[in-house]
């Protein structure tokens, strides 16, 4: 197994990853997103513009995920380490 610490940690290329990490990634903040919008729907006083944000940064998560199918390694390496990043702020969160 991988450390999932490790690619962002560390600064070298992610040569020995599988080409699905990358998506993986996306694809778990894609998930904590959807959870979030699923409670903030069902909360008693749900806010508008809080289930709008989330909707929104989902959406962002869908492009994003569509750009790694095309993108070179530099750009999928980025794009991982954003969501990398964003995944261990959600997690601080909750959703």
């Amino acid at each position: 197994m991988h450390d999932p610490a490790s690619p962002s940690s560390s600064s070298e290329p992610a040569g020995p990853v599988s080409p699905q990490a990358p998506a993986d990634v996306v694809e778990e903040v894609m998930a904590w997103y959807s959870r979030a919008i699923l409670a903030e729907r069902r909360a008693p006083h749900s806010s508008p513009e809080r289930l709008e944000q989330l909707l929104a940064q989902r959406q962002e998560c869908v492009r994003d995920r569509a750009r790694l199918e095309e993108a070179d390694a530099e750009e999928a390496a980025r794009i991982t380490a954003s969501y990398a990043a964003r995944l261990q702020e959600l997690g601080a969160t909750g959703p």
